[in-house]
């Protein structure tokens, strides 16, 4: 994933022909990861309880609760920029599959 213009903090923690983990820190109220298109199937891990807004290329936020470490799944192709609406510092992991989907057999 890769966010243009946003002022959220993307640390990439491992990168391998695999997968790709990011740390995404939102310090302030209003960063955001900037808008972006994902090329791979990822898991994102919130690492606080409260929400994040997710703005769509329709022009709609929607308001994505986040419970502590539970993790949620994403198919590639969503298109979006998140936001911390929260008057708290908060950051997530994101895990991008980077390989194919095997097929079953």
């Amino acid at each position: 994933m890769c966010g243009e213009g946003g002022s959220a903090l993307a640390t990439v923690m491992i990168e391998n022909e695999r997968v790709k983990v990011t740390e995404w820190r939102f310090k302030a109220k209003g960063d955001s990861t900037g808008w972006h298109r994902h090329a791979f199937d990822f898991i994102f891990i919130p690492l606080f309880d409260g929400v994040l807004d997710v703005k769509l290329a329709s022009g709609e936020v929607v308001q994505a609760p986040m419970q502590n470490g539970v993790p949620a799944f994403r198919e590639l192709g969503i298109e979006h920029d998140v936001i911390n609406p929260n008057d708290f510092e908060c950051a997530f992991i994101e895990v991008e599959l980077l390989e194919a989907p095997r097929s079953a057999s």
